[in-house]
């Protein structure tokens, strides 16, 4: 069994295989070291909602695991955190459809230290609700704890890139299953393999198989605010926006995450950090929410995320079925991996895996 990409998404389809079935062999493949794409730039924020039935129900599932998780290892870097939704009265209505029971939706009156920085401006006719349940994560921190766990269960191979990858039969010499060659200049055969690769859809290797699926990639920016948040200071969800701020209590500063609308990015391509017009583009938003922060000295983190044309992750059984993507959570892998990586334990029928396969 392989999977490729160790991610958030990666690393818990493996812990899932591994926990559903202790006698499988496992290789944990990576082009680059663990959590070193979107994971490490990921604001890593929960929040218990859902556009769509299905992603409430994986909201769900993966709120409970991440809470399990945390209970078990409690020097996780998972943090609670308040949080406000605030809305216009025409969105009201389905922000009370989307979130989920457990987020106890509570009206409160407009701004002031209980609905984020005591600055924060909103309009007149704003509505803001509490909201239970949210939480923040330093992804790559944990994403390094679940590789720790894992290295003694599944053989980790970081910096090591899948050139090609095809299908193998009974005509051909060797074990059935899913021939991959490595940069390294080695051949595997694994029985079956979950693609994992986060925003790297367009991999040689599978860029034909992933195709039909209609993902794309869109840019992400975030900006880190250099002031530091007070310990009261809630996270602000703005709906109409798709916007968020986000106090980072744990590493001192504030985070303000927009929607970027740049699409079919290369994610070898962004490595050149914030440009003038990101910071112009998120300043103008974050004024309109917060503007004395707006002012302030600014940071920030740039990737990209896979995307989906319906709005939810794509957990799909490709070609014969012996390749499993997991993938395409619009922005949202780290809330949902919990629930991409048990869809995908679903379809790999773990039950029928033999010993070392």
């Amino acid at each position: 069994m392989a999977v490729v990409g160790a991610g958030i998404v990666g690393c818990l389809v493996a812990r899932e295989i591994v926990a559903r079935a202790p006698q499988a062999s496992v290789l944990l493949l990576d082009r680059d070291t663990v959590g070193t794409g979107a994971s490490r730039r990921s604001a890593g924020l929960h929040c218990p909602r859902g556009a769509t039935e299905r992603v409430r129900r994986m909201t769900a599932y993966s709120q409970r695991y991440y809470a399990e998780l945390k209970d078990s290892a409690p020097r996780l870097p998972i943090h609670a955190v308040p949080m406000s939704v605030v809305a216009s009265p025409a969105n009201a209505a389905r922000v009370r459809e989307i979130y989920l029971d457990s987020a106890e939706l509570t009206p409160v009156d407009s701004p002031d230290g209980r609905t984020g920085p005591t600055d924060l401006r909103l309009p007149d006719s704003a509505r803001v609700w509490d909201c239970r349940g949210a939480q923040y994560a330093d992804v790559y921190a944990l994403v390094h704890g679940l590789a720790r766990e894992l290295r003694p269960r599944v053989t980790l191979r970081e910096g090591v890139h899948v050139d090609t990858m095809r299908a193998v039969g009974s005509a051909d010499p060797g074990p059935d299953g899913v021939e991959l060659t490595l940069g390294t200049g080695e051949t595997v055969t694994a029985d079956r393999v979950v693609l994992a690769p986060g925003p790297w859809l367009a991999e040689p290797a599978w860029r034909a198989l992933l195709a039909p699926l209609g993902a794309r990639v869109k840019k992400i920016v975030a900006l880190h605010v250099e002031r530091v948040p007070a310990r009261t200071d809630r996270a602000v969800v703005f709906h109409d926006e798709d916007a968020f701020l986000l106090p980072l209590h744990a590493s001192g500063h504030w985070l303000f995450s927009y929607t970027c609308t740049t699409w079919d990015v290369d994610p070898d391509d962004l490595a050149g950090g914030l440009s003038a017009d990101d910071v112009d583009q998120a300043r103008a938003s974050l004024r309109r929410h917060a503007p004395a922060l707006a002012e302030h000295r600014v940071s920030g983190r740039v990737f990209c995320d896979a995307y989906s044309p319906t709005g939810e992750p794509q957990v799909r059984a490709l070609g014969d079925g012996r390749v499993v993507f997991a993938g395409a959570a619009n922005g949202s892998g780290y809330r949902l991996a919990p629930a991409i990586a048990a869809e995908a334990a679903d379809l790999l029928d773990l039950s029928s895996i033999p010993p070392h396969a």
